[in-house]
């Protein structure tokens, strides 16, 4: 795993806010995965970040992305949001083979949006990540990446 040697701190985080008023009563109601399902979530999202960051094609990266989220965040938007891993190499793929450690327990707020937040014990530095689905084309996508290497 090749993460910033210059010893900082590295942040890139991506996020919609917008107006809940459209989410249906179905979406409220949602249940949260299994542990399994939330693991499924999270390493998926972020390696299709990884992905991202690596080839700077944010194309499949946009497509995985909520509706909402997609509609704020342009292929080339994303790419500028986070440029920093790019520029810095950063690969954090090195999360596939480690267990999330939950930092909170996932939840569902009353805008039917999950958040899930917790660490990857990847050895030197640590990835930590904060990332937020909602129902969208009928399945939980990304709302929200957040992610720390340090």
């Amino acid at each position: 795993m090749s993460i910033d040697h210059s010893g900082k701190r590295v942040v890139a985080a991506a996020a919609f806010l917008f107006p809940v008023l459209w989410l249906s009563g179905a979406a409220l109601a949602q249940a949260v995965p299994s542990a399994l399902g939330q693991e499924i979530l999270a390493k998926t999202t972020l390696m299709t970040f990884n992905d991202a960051n690596i080839t700077g094609n944010y194309n499949v990266l946009h497509a995985k992305l909520s509706k909402p989220f997609r509609d704020q965040f342009s292929p080339d938007k994303l790419k500028e949001t986070f440029k920093e891993f790019a520029e810095k190499h950063i690969e954090i793929d090195a999360i596939v083979a480690q267990a999330l450690v939950p930092s909170t327990e996932t939840a569902i707020d009353g805008d039917g949006v999950m958040r899930m937040m917790g660490a990857f014990d990847t050895k030197p530095k640590n990835v930590k990540y904060r990332l937020s689905f909602i129902r969208s084309d009928g399945e939980w996508k990304p709302l929200g990446i957040n992610v720390t290497i340090d």
